[in-house]
């Protein structure tokens, strides 16, 4: 997973992106409310932890323009020194979805990223993933559509998979690449392109199979479902 940390602090940033590295999720610094929110303009994440002092502005001031004026419905947990019920009050009401107190021991923060991720993102614990004629088995990495296996190479089913369990969220080039090939991969290189042009012929996804893949200029990627409720089938199980 991608997590946006908005923390001007030293210490506790540090410990969060170590907790959360050793979980395998990538983890994008940020020290000031202003420049979070210019990156997710054109960047997309999958969960944010913030602290409520920055220099800049409030932490229930970012989650505000991150709900109101960015309209996402990004998971938001607040880890701050901030500890009355009034504060917790008011950071759940902004809009965050989860609020610990400073210092964030690991094995809570865990705990709460895992369980906000969940809830978030059920689609992506399941071991059968059905999308209309698109069926994902993630344990032994096949996808059939109407009951035929698709041949893919590995990085074409992550992107895949990746794509139908984000349908219809915005993602970024940056966000795919460290998705599917890590931070060690150029972001504007054009295999991500050629990989999307080759599902999009492999998967057949065009409107009569219920789906499209949008590319969204200067910004990424978008999987949408077309006529769904016309669709039997479509969900997880």
């Amino acid at each position: 997973m991608r997590i946006a940390v908005l923390d001007d602090g030293v210490d506790q940033p540090k410990r969060i992106n170590q907790t959360m590295t050793a979980l395998e999720h990538e983890c994008h610094s940020y020290t000031e409310g202003k420049a979070l929110l210019q990156a997710m303009r054109r960047q997309t994440f999958d969960l944010l932890i913030l602290d409520w002092n920055l220099p800049d502005m409030k932490g229930p001031d970012v989650v505000k323009s991150i709900r109101r004026e960015l309209n996402s419905r990004l998971p938001i947990l607040f880890v701050t020194d901030r500890h009355d019920e009034g504060d917790l009050v008011e950071g759940l009401n902004a809009g965050a979805d989860d609020f610990m107190v400073k210092p964030a021991r690991a094995g809570e923060l865990e705990a709460r990223v895992n369980a906000l991720l969940r809830r978030s993102y059920p689609a992506q614990h399941e071991a059968e993933l059905v999308f209309g004629p698109y069926h994902f088995y993630p344990p032994s990495r096949l996808l059939k559509v109407r009951g035929v296996q698709v041949e893919l190479k590995n990085r074409e089913y992550e992107l895949a998979l990746f794509l139908f369990q984000n349908l219809g969220r915005l993602l970024s080039r940056e966000h795919l690449h460290e998705a599917v090939w890590g931070l060690g991969i150029e972001a504007l290189s054009r295999s991500l392109d050629t990989h999307i042009s080759r599902l999009r012929t492999k998967l057949d996804l065009r409107p009569a199979n219920g789906f499209l893949l949008l590319a969204i200029y200067g910004l990424g990627y978008r999987l949408e479902t077309i006529e769904a409720d016309a669709l039997p089938g479509i969900g997880v199980r």
